[in-house]
């Protein structure tokens, strides 16, 4: 699957990265901070776990994941973490999270699709839930 994700597939939807990442993220007992690098036209240049963190918790430093996005000259990110629990359902912690995110990777022009939480054969999509559309539009309207 990563073969065929990273020969230049176009990602379309969550469920298919969904389905990608939870062969790879499914009974994992640490959570995992993973970052899908674009280039201009989406499709993958590669995949890379930033962070490994506890049963309940991953460190995620914005400064990183943009030096880990200009290393691949990507132009836009897709994030995904996973939940231990099993439970896909965003924490306060992860949309303060993504959203420190988009705000970092506005500042460098590089554009944010996804944030993707993987569960027990199911996940949350902040893209799907209209969140990444907010906290972009919030982003963009913040004055640096």
């Amino acid at each position: 699957l990563e073969k065929r994700l990273t020969a230049g597939t176009v990602l379309h939807h969550s469920r298919a990265l969904f389905e990608y990442l939870y062969q790879s993220m499914q009974d994992k007992k640490r959570e995992q901070f993973k970052v899908l690098f674009l280039d201009a036209k989406n499709r993958v240049l590669g995949i890379r776990t930033l962070f490994e963190g506890t049963l309940t918790s991953s460190s995620v430093y914005p400064r990183e994941v943009v030096r880990a996005a200009m290393d691949y000259h990507a132009a836009a990110l897709i994030f995904a973490h996973n939940h231990p629990s099993g439970d896909p359902q965003p924490s306060p912690e992860d949309t303060a999270l993504t959203r420190k995110l988009i705000m970092a990777c506005h500042i460098v022009d590089l554009t944010v699709h996804e944030h993707i939480i993987i569960g027990a054969g199911t996940y949350f999509s902040y893209a799907d839930s209209g969140k990444i559309a907010e906290m972009v539009a919030a982003a963009v309207d913040d004055p640096i």
